[in-house]
């Protein structure tokens, strides 16, 4: 089990063994050990991060927010964020759980929800670990329990919570554009070879209106694609040991020189700066 260089609190202690849980479900565990940035990260959905060491810095035109361990990071909907991990002092590791809120949590959510709608609130929120340890807890339980079911409750009842404290846009199902819609058909294979056929294909659509639509929201193919294979590389980068050649050419890329360019290009910092491999 990682241990902690310092002792925020039991919960925090308790939540620290995500990091060796055998049934992560959905989450992912962050590590790192040197300090890096990244500018206009995509966050495609709704989710949390638990700080378990270090510190996490971020930023977008509206909000910054610095984190410690003992907080909880929410994002409410889809954004960009420019990011900055900074690993702890004494241990030298930055160490978070990222919790994505997949769409049968947000579904079980709104189906529990009775009342008026509360403020959307901000996209992004810091907010007391220490005061959600109860479904924490039990979502965390019932993961060492391989109990799928148990966990996604724990978690519609987290994101109550959330909306509850002024964070209502989980209540809301966005509809998405079709950037968004192309942007995840990439993540989902982005490897494959994708050509304008096989979205209009998918979308059910003429190659004549993809491209209108895409001008409307001053989108191109290209940009789209090269943009989603390289948010899913990061995620490549954060959460796995594989070498820089192996997460290229996972995501589509067969020259390293050339994905080390266009991660550079994309999030102004090399992807051998991610401390993983």
């Amino acid at each position: 089990m990682v241990a902690l260089a310092t002792t925020p609190g039991p919960l925090l202690q308790q939540l620290a063994t995500l990091a060796d849980c055998q049934n992560a479900g959905d989450y992912a565990c962050i590590t790192a050990r040197r300090e890096h940035g990244a500018s206009s990260v995509e966050i495609p959905r709704p989710q949390f991060a638990i700080l378990l060491q270090g510190r996490k810095h971020v930023r977008t035109a509206q909000q910054v927010l610095d984190l410690a361990p003992g907080d909880l990071f929410l994002i409410t909907r889809r954004c960009r964020i420019d990011v900055v991990n900074v690993p702890d002092p004494d241990s030298g590791l930055y160490l978070s759980a990222i919790v994505p809120l997949c769409a049968e949590v947000l579904h079980a959510t709104r189906t529990l929800w009775s009342g008026p709608l509360p403020e959307a609130g901000p996209p992004l929120a810091r907010l007391p670990l220490a005061a959600h340890g109860a479904p924490l807890l039990q979502w965390r339980q019932a993961l060492e329990h391989g109990d799928y079911t148990a966990a996604r409750l724990a978690l519609a009842s987290l994101a109550v919570a959330f909306c509850a404290s002024g964070h209502g846009s989980l209540l809301v199902a966005p509809e998405p554009g079709l950037g968004e819609r192309i942007r995840d058909l990439v993540a989902a294979q982005p490897g494959r070879n994708w050509q304008s056929r096989d979205f209009e294909q998918h979308l059910g659509i003429s190659g004549a209106t993809l491209r209108r639509r895409l001008a409307s929201e001053r989108l191109g193919l290209r940009e789209l694609i090269g943009d989603a294979r390289l948010a899913q590389a990061m995620q490549l980068l954060y959460t796995t040991r594989l070498p820089l050649k192996t997460v290229a050419a996972r995501v589509g890329y067969r020259s390293l020189s050339s994905f080390n360019r266009r991660f550079h290009e994309r999030y102004g910092m090399e992807p051998s700066a991610i401390g993983n491999q």
